[in-house]
């Protein structure tokens, strides 16, 4: 169930409100596209600006919508322990296949602060969790024999590995090789599936879901040359994502494709003229538009 080309979701917006309607139409997309599998409320979903309410409603909708057809790992973290607590139990009974939890961001705990996080939301649910390590963002890096330690608990199942390091990656399957690894950034996907990753959970699959989910399949499959070519091609998208602070550049794709509005939550705001043009060039080639 937890390997392959997962989604990380984007979140539609109108007129300031969650437009559910919109996120159950992109759902019923990302689906016959193909895609393995499903991720709400993660950072792609401006989760961070979602009140309470609004992130269970976002994971029960898209869960609703997907129907059981593909697994949906639900965005349920915080850098408040008992609100990461609380969100990782309402998905467990909104029907989440399993849980994506974030290291704690702003706060920067010790590794041991971290281990007791997700120690203490992993003692609450009986829901699979799959933790979420981007020092980018959160400024901590969860190191692997953090993670090593964590594998005891038997509901946590994987990680989301986007500190950049291929190297982290090889090292969390040395010392929890039982552990599903997803690559948290597109373009090391390829190499991470080598070092013993089963996946991505992708910010370039809400644009072009089919061709994430086969280059994937052909790495996993072993088939390295067809990965290989649908790597590099997938690369000028992979790259464009993050000509500014994602979800921006894949709102404005999604807006330029005619599947989104282009509404952020503030603080997030549209790209620059430059960094549009620059996008629009690249979708353009891809064929996207």
């Amino acid at each position: 169930m937890f390997q392959g080309a997962f989604t990380a979701l984007v979140t539609p917006f109108r007129d300031g409100r969650v437009d559910y309607d919109a996120l159950e139409k992109f759902v019923e997309w990302q689906i016959e596209q193909g895609i393995d599998g499903l991720v709400p409320c993660g950072t792609t979903g401006e989760s961070a600006t979602l009140i309470h309410d609004e992130h269970i409603e976002v994971i029960r909708r898209v869960l609703l919508a997907a129907r059981g057809r593909v697994p949906v790992i639900a965005g349920t973290g915080s850098n408040s322990t008992a609100e990461a607590v609380s969100l990782t139990k309402a998905a467990q009974s909104a029907g989440a296949d399993a849980a994506l939890v974030i290291t704690p961001y702003y706060n920067k705990p010790s590794q041991e602060g971290l281990y007791r996080h997700i120690k203490a939301v992993a003692e609450n649910v009986s829901l699979p969790i799959v933790l979420y390590n981007v020092p980018g963002r959160t400024a901590v890096n969860m190191l692997p024999e953090t993670v090593a330690r964590l594998k005891d608990f038997p509901n946590i199942i994987g990680v989301k590995e986007a500190s950049g390091s291929v190297e982290n990656t090889a090292k969390i399957h040395e010392l929890a090789s039982d552990l599903v690894i997803f690559s948290g950034e597109d373009a090391l996907t390829l190499e991470i599936i080598k070092a013993g990753g089963k996946g991505v959970i992708s910010v370039t699959a809400n644009i072009a879901p089919a061709d994430v989910k086969k280059m994937v399949q052909a790495a996993l499959e072993g088939r390295g040359d067809a990965a290989r070519a649908l790597h590099e091609k997938l690369l000028p998208l992979h790259d464009a994502m993050f000509l500014e602070t994602n979800p921006q550049p894949v709102k404005v794709a999604l807006k330029m494709m005619d599947r989104g509005n282009g509404e952020f939550r503030l603080p997030l705001w549209g790209i620059s003229p430059g960094n549009e043009e620059k996008l629009k060039t690249v979708l353009a080639a891809y064929g996207l538009l």
